[in-house]
């Protein structure tokens, strides 16, 4: 799962067909649940029960499902829960805790009903669940169905098949990985292996506004739902792609999946937990964004889109007991977070380097941000399996360093790997040999992942473990840089070229570029004059919007000569309070810039360096 502050702003064999159920056996749970009678924001959810031989049996929603790393307690969103025998007299049901429900007489069972109200409207902020792994209930309009909000299991059936039919309005789409044993204009059926595989398998249903692409072997469809109207599938389709391009060349040439779905939710109203991203499941993703300018809003998708697919690697394809037989009533931490959020942030970003969607210093100014945070925010010294361990309770203001030093392990790891090996093995080449070691349907021990990774790699990375992941050194950052010809330095000082650091915001009344603040005016912003509220309309005569900020700053400031004459058209209110043009200009000037944990190409750096170097970023064995 990746969490981002508004404020902020190829192993297929292995892998089934998405979610279908692979033999013919009999449901024992035969779920329904009707989109078309929600009342006070609440669905009503059937079960048709299997035969029980035991005289009490337990319900349970779920405390906690995988990839969220947070307790939700979905059972505190059921109300009204009735248990009927075959003839519809109710038996006696008593209420143990929030999550489990006691049935009585349960070989009389037959079917149970149960109210589920949506977490999105909850009132009691201990209650408030992050967007994309919630549940939402407008009439009319759009229902999010996290499956786990709204489906439970009995004791020791988790492993039982499943069927779910989803009673829909005649103009509604069903957005999901899944797909249907049965359709109909109003009505869709699933049938899924276990409970594992239906909450990994989210739905969204609302008027239609799809997009399909083809990449490679997989049919990718991206299904959006914006509160304020309007289609964006088909634009938002077109940032994805590249992005899903890239990572296919990088897993070998195919994806490890024939179907994926992208589930977008674009909200226009301020949300519950003042964040956004995504929650990852093995062939689909869930998005939550505010309303935002459409080239902003297809950056965001693309950028947290390439850490979500990469999910499909681990904890989904390659991940311990805990996670293989996860325990939704009683959830036990994996120690290798690491690995499952951190190599995938690392490889979300390794990918863009090496399928030169960026350039080299943009990588490493991306690297250089997580050491910043790893070392500012968080607790540098914290061993990151004891982090994972307690990622639930005693550590869980941690959990965020998961994507900076987490990805920079992850980057440390691939650096060694390639050097023990002169070149010819990385990080890829051991999620891939873990991947054929174990896979989907098998799990390793926690305690034996190191000591497997050992035996699949070298003897050395045995200690790299033991120094950096399960104990408290820093990771050696000079040390490693050298060794691929990257310089490093703790402080630095660095000369740029800019339009003179004002603090840029967005103004969304005029839906401009706007400076925020010019507390951090350098000598040259100070000398074109920005004053606090400029709207930014122009470079050199360009109109400047958020779309081609990037470019033109890039154009006209970024890749030009120290001396070079230089306009900046900016709207600022006169005294009456009406916008007018100022055009501030002058000579573009260099400033110095001391900057922390530098990182520059070496340019004295050894032939062997540089081509260690090459094999790191742009290897594809």
């Amino acid at each position: 799962m990746l969490k981002k502050s508004l404020a902020a702003l190829a192993f297929a064999a292995l892998l089934h067909s998405p979610l279908l159920a692979q033999n013919d056996a009999k449901p024992a749970y035969k779920f329904s649940v009707d989109l078309t009678k929600p009342k006070d924001d609440k669905l009503l959810v059937t079960l048709v029960t299997p035969e029980f031989k035991e005289d009490e049996v337990l319900y349970h929603m779920p405390k906690m499902v995988p990839g969220t790393y947070a307790v939700y307690d979905f059972g505190k969103f059921v109300s009204d829960f009735n248990a009927f025998d075959k003839k519809g007299k109710k038996l006696d049901v008593e209420r143990l805790d929030q999550n489990t429900w006691k049935i009585k007489k349960a070989k009389k069972l037959a079917r149970l009903t149960y109210l589920v109200d949506d977490t999105w409207d909850t009132p009691k902020k201990e209650d408030i669940v992050f967007e994309p792994a919630a549940t939402d209930i407008e009439e009319g309009k759009v229902f999010l169905i996290n499956t786990h909000g709204f489906f439970g299991y009995f004791a020791n059936m988790t492993k039982a098949p499943y069927q779910i039919t989803v009673n829909k309005p005649k103009d509604f789409y069903g957005a999901t990985p899944l797909r249907a044993t049965n359709s109909t204009p109003t009505s869709d059926t699933y049938l899924l292996q276990n409970y594992n595989d239906l909450v990994d398998a989210p739905m969204l249903y609302s008027r239609p506004d799809t997009a399909m692409l083809k990449v490679g072997n997989a049919d990718v469809l991206i299904s959006t739902y914006a509160a304020g109207g309007g289609a964006r599938s088909k634009d938002l389709a077109q940032h994805i792609k590249p992005i899903l391009e890239a990572q296919r060349t990088y897993l070998g040439g195919t994806l490890p999946v024939d179907k994926y779905a992208f589930l977008i939710y674009i909200d226009n109203k301020p949300n519950r937990t003042g964040s956004y991203g995504a929650l990852e499941h093995s062939y689909s993703s869930v998005y939550y964004f505010p309303e935002m300018p459409p080239a902003m809003l297809a950056e965001q998708v693309q950028n947290i889109s390439a850490h979500e697919f990469f999910h499909i690697v681990t904890p989904l394809n390659i991940h311990s007991e805990e996670i293989g037989n996860f325990d939704f009533s009683n959830p036990k931490m994996s120690k290798h977070l690491w690995m499952y959020e951190g190599v995938t942030e690392y490889f979300a970003h390794h990918v863009q380097v090496n399928q030169k969607l960026v350039e080299l210093p943009d990588f490493l100014s991306e690297l250089r941000s997580k050491i910043i945070a790893s070392k500012q925010e968080y607790d540098d010294a914290l061993a990151f399996t004891e982090l994972s361990l307690g990622a639930l309770d005693k550590h869980e203001k941690q959990y965020g360093n998961v994507y900076q030093k987490g990805a920079l392990i992850g980057m440390a790891l691939d650096i060694r790997l390639r050097e023990l090996s002169s070149g010819k093995y990385g990080l890829r080449n051991l999620m891939k040999d873990l991947s054929q070691t174990y896979g989907k349907d098998k799990s390793f021990k926690d305690e034996e992942l190191f000591d497997k990774i050992t035996a699949l790699t070298f003897p050395e990375i045995r200690d790299f473990f033991k120094r950096y992941v399960e104990g408290t050194e820093p990771l050696p950052y000079t040390e490693l840089f050298q060794k691929v010809g990257i310089t490093y330095k703790p402080t630095g000082v660095q000369k740029r070229i800019s339009l003179g650091r004002p603090t840029i915001g967005y103004d969304q009344a005029s839906g401009h570029l706007m400076v925020a603040s010019v507390e951090n005016l350098n000598a040259f912003g100070k000398q074109l004059g920005y004053k606090a509220g400029d709207q930014l309309w122009q470079i050199n005569g360009e109109d400047l919007n958020l779309r081609n900020a990037t470019d033109l700053i890039n154009k006209h400031v970024m890749n030009t000569k120290e001396g070079t004459p230089i306009s900046v058209t900016v709207g600022r209110k006169d005294a009456n309070g009406t916008v007018k043009p100022v055009v501030l200009k002058a000579n573009l000037t260099a400033a110095e810039e001391t900057v922390s944990h530098l990182l520059t190409p070496d340019p004295n750096a050894t032939p062997a360096q540089v081509a260690l170097r090459e094999a790191w970023l742009y290897s594809n064995l």
